[in-house]
């Protein structure tokens, strides 16, 4: 697997730098190396999409970069902090405010309504309640949603669905968003709401890292990182 450094627009400040990233995984005497002295930097408010075949561990890279998995070698820098040495609730914090996650599933809790859902991470940070959903009644309706705020998933179309996660992985002003298959489970239209909503982000600032099996997705990317399997 063929795993370069890639230059970026030559900016000075970078986001995100990933150093020498290392990751394998056992089965049984196999070894399956994933990762193999990856290297990436990333700008303040760009956005990446991440290509490749299935099995070439975009998804694992993610997972790095968010703090939900470990490397077996090399360094994540964000915002010019290692982020493997943050332990405890600094990686929690790390976690739940400096990123943001949005995945292929969405993974709303069904007892909760769209609104409730798009609170949980403020109020895990322990943000007021009033506060909290001040705000995400506000990232609701910024993502078209004002009318369906009361609704709960089931109630909700799959596009809706992934909106609600949207707005959800905004909730804390996160300067990051981490996208995996954001759009792989939906159809045509419903992927372009959804990708448009990264439009805004970026106008926002925020740095997002997408990883996409759609070309027209990836294509609209400011960058476009292609990832091989060993």
């Amino acid at each position: 697997m063929l795993q370069h450094v890639f230059q970026t627009s030559g900016k000075d400040f970078k986001l995100l730098e990933i150093i020498n990233l290392n990751k394998s995984f056992k089965k049984g005497d196999y070894t399956l190396n994933v990762l193999n002295n990856f290297c990436l930097k990333v700008d303040d408010g760009e956005r990446v999409a991440i290509v490749g075949p299935s099995g070439a561990g975009k998804s694992t890279l993610l997972q790095i970069i968010g703090g939900l998995d470990k490397p077996d070698s090399g360094s994540v820098v964000f915002n010019g902090d290692s982020v493997f040495d943050k332990k405890g609730r600094q990686l929690d914090r790390y976690r739940n405010s400096a990123v943001g996650f949005v995945f292929q599933f969405h993974y709303l809790l069904e007892d909760f309504t769209a609104l409730e859902n798009v609170m949980i991470p403020a109020l895990i940070a322990g943000e007021n309640r009033g506060d909290a959903k001040k705000r995400a009644e506000d990232l609701l309706a910024r993502v078209g949603l004002s009318d369906r705020s009361d609704h709960f998933p089931t109630e909700l179309s799959g596009g809706e669905q992934q909106r609600t996660s949207i707005a959800r992985a905004l909730m804390n002003n996160p300067k990051m968003i981490l996208a995996d298959e954001p759009t792989g489970s939906l159809d045509r239209k419903n992927s372009e709401e959804v990708f448009s909503m990264f439009d805004l982000m970026k106008q926002d600032g925020i740095t997002v890292l997408i990883v996409t099996h759609d070309e027209s997705i990836a294509d609209a990317c400011d960058r476009k990182i292609e990832m091989e399997k060993s």
